[in-house]
């Protein structure tokens, strides 16, 4: 074989072996639920799914930040709809739902993103044990766990067989996090088990459901958009192998995979994204 026909050759292959990665990754014809979609990781999810094809629906408190997300999509060549909803709100995700299949048409994807910080670590005086509020508590159980449910029994009801579902927890609900709060890391272990169960469940119609559990990640807003200052920063960089925080472009990837054909034989499975934080055994700082 020719020097030339050789070059021919692998730029065939090389082609073939293109059109096979970019397939994995495919959502075109899916129409894809994220709630938490206002900002952050919601917002990251909602913009890589977009890319990839697929027909966005953003859910969210923040009609003005949703409506920002939905027409950043779509000025980036994307399809997206918005719908205002709290989970926090029993049926007010039921509702959504609704809407979606009247208006846009049957999802085929249910990502459940949105949750709450909930109040501080017991590193400080309102976050001891002792001193925790019962509004706190109740606030983020409401969201982070009931909401949770709420999506992800509406999802059971509305996918077709072969849908997925993706939930974010954190890696502080696969181990104890002195950063943030009891409620929060009650909530997050909480989900892995019921994404657990639902995978056990849902498995015989060909309908994946996994979990996500994102370490520390600048500009996520789940403790209420404030912005975290330089010792915040150093604090969490601290916790973290790869010493430094994740940014929102490192999440899409493990985002799109979960929910993409590239994972298809992944369920009932929890990603871990923290830079190694998990593999510690003790803090740095």
């Amino acid at each position: 074989m020719s020097t030339s026909e050789t070059v021919e050759k692998n730029a065939a292959e090389t082609a073939l072996g293109d059109d096979r990665v970019v397939d994995l990754f495919n959502l075109r014809g899916d129409i894809v639920i994220v709630t938490g979609a206002s900002s952050g990781i919601g917002q990251a999810a909602a913009e890589i799914y977009a890319a990839a094809g697929a027909v966005v629906v953003v859910v969210g408190r923040h009609e003005g930040r949703l409506a920002a997300v939905r027409d950043g999509i779509i000025a980036a060549g994307g399809v997206a709809h918005s719908y205002v909803a709290d989970v926090a709100v029993r049926g007010s995700f039921d509702q959504v739902l609704r809407d979606v299949v009247a208006e846009v048409g049957q999802p085929t994807v249910i990502v459940a993103n949105a949750g709450i910080a909930g109040g501080g670590s017991y590193l400080t005086d309102e976050g001891l044990l002792a001193n925790y509020a019962d509004d706190e508590w109740d606030s983020v159980l409401a969201t982070n766990l009931t909401g949770t449910f709420e999506t992800l029994r509406a999802a059971a009801r509305v996918l077709p067989d072969g849908g997925r579902v993706l939930v974010t927890a954190s890696t502080a609900g696969l181990r104890t996090d002195p950063m943030v709060s009891y409620a929060y890391v009650t909530t997050k272990a909480a989900i892995l088990n019921l994404v657990r169960q639902m995978a056990l469940e849902l498995a015989p119609r060909g309908i994946r459901v996994n979990a996500i559990a994102p370490g520390p990640f600048k500009d996520t807003r789940i403790g209420g958009g404030a912005v975290l200052d330089a010792e915040g920063e150093r604090q969490w960089s601290a916790t973290v192998p790869l010493g430094r925080m994740g940014v929102m472009e490192q999440i899409q990837g493990p985002m799109l995979f979960l929910v993409s054909p590239a994972s298809a034989f992944v369920t009932g499975a929890t990603l871990a994204v923290d830079g190694g934080a998990l593999a510690l055994s003790h803090t740095l700082f």
